[in-house]
């Protein structure tokens, strides 16, 4: 795997890759956000990317980028759903074998998705067993390809043409906010953000309970937390990548965090007000702005919204609460 940092010309090259195989999704506005906000707020809905989520875009780069003998080996990855059904769905349309490590406490509908798409499942607890040590012994075993969630220059290309589709539709912002789990996404964002909307303020928002980005930011270098619990199933990462944070670092204008409370109250403004479903992890990004975590009054502020993979029981019980 390359340690070279991507650029924006790297995400470039991954929309043209992921042109006609990925969603380019809408864009939603709604004027009792803007009213809450105080702001004009776009937000880039994800949650209707292919398998729900914006990890197609960076799974499906990865993949296309390998060479015939990699393929044939299939790829390995580790995930708690999202990037697990992305790569499940990924490998499919290009005839890759996949095997994903997942943790036993993944929403049973992330599993159950990820299988569908063909996904071969294998699980580990979390809180006793380190994933990626779990991943480097399967992958001396089989000889395949792995492609980590979030620290992989071709995986933060992919997940980077969201915001790029965003800043193409709706023109220069004042903010954008983005949902921050091992800062894929973050990063990529924050690439086109300075390529395309240079004057563009970043901001990464995670959850209250797992605000490694966050101490990491502060610190000046990786930090590394318990493994958190929170409702925000896909970020409760333990520290941030090597190329991500490097991104993240020189690009992001600072770390926010929300509570679980605040992603409640949003992913039920979300249902109420647009009609849409989205996962507490997508949440994230919106409550940081609808909950006011930072003013934005009379700004043009970009939210992305990163995915929409909810166990229904658990959507329910949230609109419920």
């Amino acid at each position: 795997m390359s340690t070279a940092l991507p650029t924006f010309d790297d995400v470039v090259a991954a929309s043209e890759r992921l042109r006609g195989v990925a969603h380019r999704t809408p864009v939603m506005t709604s004027t009792t956000a803007d009213a809450i906000a105080g702001a004009n707020v776009f937000f880039k809905a994800e949650n209707y990317q292919r398998m729900g989520a914006f990890k197609f875009r960076g799974g499906y780069n990865a993949i296309a980028k390998l060479t015939p003998e990699q393929r044939a080996k299939g790829v390995l990855t580790f995930s708690s759903g999202n990037h697990a059904q992305a790569i499940a769905l990924a490998s499919k349309l290009q005839g890759v074998k996949a095997t994903i490590i997942m943790p036993l406490d993944a929403p049973a509908a992330k599993r159950a998705a990820t299988e569908g798409y063909g996904g071969t499942v294998v699980t580990y607890d979390r809180y006793k067993e380190d994933r990626a040590a779990v991943a480097k012994r399967m992958q001396a075993e089989t000889g395949a390809t792995l492609i980590p969630p979030y620290d992989h220059a071709d995986v933060i290309s992919g997940q980077g043409t969201a915001a790029k589709e965003l800043f193409e539709e709706v023109g220069d912002l004042d903010y954008l906010f983005v949902c921050l789990g091992g800062g894929g996404l973050l990063a990529g964002s924050a690439l086109s953000a300075a390529a395309l909307s240079p004057s563009c303020q970043v901001f990464g928002v995670e959850p209250e309970a797992g605000n490694d980005g966050q101490q990491s930011l502060r610190a000046g270098k990786i930090v590394t937390i318990p493994t958190p619990k929170s409702i925000a199933d896909g970020a409760l990462t333990t520290y941030l990548g090597d190329l991500t944070f490097p991104i993240i670092q020189d690009k992001v204008k600072d770390i926010l965090t929300v509570s679980d409370a605040q992603l409640v109250t949003t992913l039920k403004f979300f249902a109420e007000r647009m009609k849409m479903v989205v996962e507490p992890t997508g949440c994230l990004a919106a409550a940081a702005v609808l909950q006011k975590v930072h003013p934005v009054a009379g700004a043009r502020v970009g939210v992305i919204i990163s995915g929409g993979n909810v166990d229904l029981k658990a959507y329910g019980e949230f609109l419920a609460g």
